[in-house]
């Protein structure tokens, strides 16, 4: 499941305002590379949509069945928020609709060839 967090508001590329809602996954734990202590993180993503501010606000605290799912992208500079530090990134994150269960994500697997 993921959940409605917020909407911003965004322009498309003919100068067009629109609404993307902000989707967050579930908690996650990860260790740290370099202090080896864990820390709770959650996977965020955007998607457009076709409501008002009105409807948008509305959604805030929704939840939508699905994933957010990680990609390899073409890489891209990232401004880490509250620091100096510029990082190269090559991955983005998506919303995936369809709740896949274990057993789905182990049959969806091709045998070694």
């Amino acid at each position: 499941m993921v959940t409605i967090t917020d909407f911003k508001k965004r322009k498309s590329e003919d100068g067009k305002d629109f609404n993307v809602l902000l989707l967050q996954g579930d908690i996650e734990l990860i260790q740290s590379k370099e202090s080896g202590r864990f820390y709770a993180t959650a996977k965020v993503c955007t998607i457009p949509c076709t409501f008002n501010d009105l409807m948008c606000q509305g959604l805030i605290g929704k939840t939508l069945p699905g994933n957010i799912e990680k990609i390899e992208c073409d890489p891209y500079d990232y401004h880490i928020p509250g620091t100096d530090e510029i990082i190269s990134l090559a991955h983005t994150y998506y919303y995936d609709p369809v709740d896949r269960t274990m057993e789905q994500e182990v049959f969806q697997m091709k045998p070694a060839a």
